[in-house]
């Protein structure tokens, strides 16, 4: 595999499109960020790192609206590429649908959102697009 990022991301925009309740992964520092921000954005309900033998999992409870049963996430996108990296400055961050959405960077303060770098005056590496 060429880039696990993508393959992350993949397996939790299939999760939701299959409508799973949970999805795992394998784990990895910046996996595990990634699924920090995705919860403390209110994308996913839980996670859990599952310690294994051969490799550490992370185990997450996919959201859903109660009523329509639609996805948290409508789209889940990545940017940056091994082929191709997509750095920003700060006067440039991308904004997510007007500010709707979450852009996820990785900069020298670690992995944060966009409003995190604005407010940081950092800029970084785009990882992915989150609505």
């Amino acid at each position: 595999m060429t880039d696990p990022i993508a393959d992350y991301l993949t397996r939790v925009r299939n999760a939701y499109l299959a409508g799973h309740k949970t999805v795992e992964v394998p784990a990895s520092k910046m996996k595990v960020e990634l699924t920090r921000i995705l919860h403390e954005k209110g994308y996913i309900m839980a996670y859990k790192v599952v310690e294994g033998k051969p490799y550490n999992t992370i185990k997450m409870a996919l959201k859903y609206h109660p009523e329509t049963k639609k996805a948290a996430i409508k789209k889940i996108i990545r940017v940056s590429s091994p082929g191709l990296r997509q750095y920003t400055d700060v006067e440039n961050l991308p904004r997510v649908l007007n500010g709707l959405g979450v852009a996820i960077l990785s900069t020298s303060k670690g992995i944060i959102t966009d409003k995190e770098a604005k407010d940081l005056n950092v800029g970084g590496e785009v990882i992915c697009y989150v609505y």
